[in-house]
């Protein structure tokens, strides 16, 4: 720290980090961002000189701004392959690190950055920024309560009919790991568990599907996708059991034909009470003998905090993350459960490529 600020690297200077994390760490004032890196160059200019403290450094290398041992935080945005390769070595080079969402591409890499961050110490965190909205944090707080009693059946959805990203790298099999299901499935899933404090898994059955990714000139919310270049899937579905025998549905889409749409949604159904985010935040029950159902009223803007203003999820996600960080606490998304996502996201894929169902743990 210099001056009593935290000094942060931004790895990766393209959509994630212009649209969440470099807007959300300027209006933090116990934060300065000093360097910039992307293998564009001039995107990595453009965000030095837009979000940057004067005189900010700018590398195409990301090995090269971690040899600037005055950092003390960064923040990976990159694609999803490279996730692991530099949280790791950031990690080694004794910074504090906040990855982007999926953990990894893989599950052995993404052991690999919880390992690495108990071994140096330092704090590692996933950009599930989802946990932070206001319906998400009312529904924790109900679950938590116990007034849904046992949780043993939810389902976490992420489908969208027609909005496939054609930008950037998504439609990259190679680089992302997959279509919808790490892409935005991930975050319904994460949602999922956390509401559930449920993270042992132990078997997962899924269908991948590729039906309307081949399509020529098809309806798209941002325009047609390049059929030859759309190598992940169009959608993917999987059916997931846990160790005390709760049981998940997963549903993610890009393209589906289907009026039923909604994104990064849980549903949580227990002995006591059950509550959905299907249309605003509901919880129905059972009292004196009678079934009852209320809407709870949540500001989708954001909610208020200590000085009144409104606070988006990304902007509470890095306000929670520095403070973890200055405070010395635990961050809200820990890596440990991070990982049980991209253990189940890749065994759902594996399960759709074999037709079998996958044990985990064994």
């Amino acid at each position: 720290m210099a001056n009593g600020k935290l000094r942060v690297g931004i790895i990766g200077t393209g959509g994630i980090a212009n649209g969440k994390h470099m807007p959300a760490l300027s209006k933090l004032p116990q934060v300065e961002m000093v360097a910039f890196c992307d293998i564009e160059e001039e995107r990595a200019q453009k965000a030095a000189k837009q979000y940057g403290v004067e005189g900010a450094k700018v590398y195409t290398d990301f090995r090269k701004l971690l040899e600037d041992e005055t950092l003390d935080v960064v923040h990976v945005c990159t694609p999803n392959d490279s996730h692991a390769v530099i949280s790791i070595a950031a990690l080694e080079a004794g910074k504090h690190v906040m990855c982007e969402k999926p953990m990894a591409k893989t599950a052995a890499d993404a052991r690999r950055m919880v390992e690495t961050a108990k071994r140096t110490g330092k704090k590692l965190t996933i950009g599930y920024n989802n946990r932070y909205r206001p319906d998400s944090l009312h529904m924790k707080q109900v679950a938590e309560s116990g007034q849904l009693g046992e949780v043993y059946y939810a389902k976490a959805l992420a489908i969208r009919r027609r909005a496939v990203p054609t930008w950037g790298v998504f439609l990259d099999e190679e680089k992302q790991g997959g279509g919808p299901l790490i892409d935005i499935g991930t975050h319904a899933l994460d949602l999922t568990l956390w509401m559930m404090d449920n993270y042992k898994p132990v078997s997962v059955t899924g269908s991948v599907f590729h039906k309307l990714g081949s399509r020529e000139n098809a309806a798209n919310a941002w325009g047609p996708w390049d059929p030859k270049k759309f190598t992940v899937e169009d959608s993917a579905f999987g059916f997931i059991k846990m160790e005390n025998g709760a049981t998940i549905v997963l549903e993610s889409s890009w393209a589906l034909n289907t009026l039923l749409v909604g994104e990064a949604k849980a549903v949580l159904c227990g002995t006591e009470g059950g509550a959905d985010m299907e249309n605003g935040l509901r919880i129905n029950g059972e009292q004196f003998s009678r079934l009852f159902d209320t809407t709870v009223k949540t500001d989708s803007g954001g909610v208020a905090f200590y000085d009144g203003k409104k606070e988006s999820s990304g902007d509470m996600e890095a306000r929670l993350w520095v403070e973890a960080i200055l405070n010395d606490t635990e961050p809200l998304v820990k890596p440990e459960q991070a990982l049980v996502v991209t253990e189940i996201l890749e065994a759902l894929y594996e399960s759709g490529k074999t037709g079998k169902t996958v044990y985990l743990n064994e």
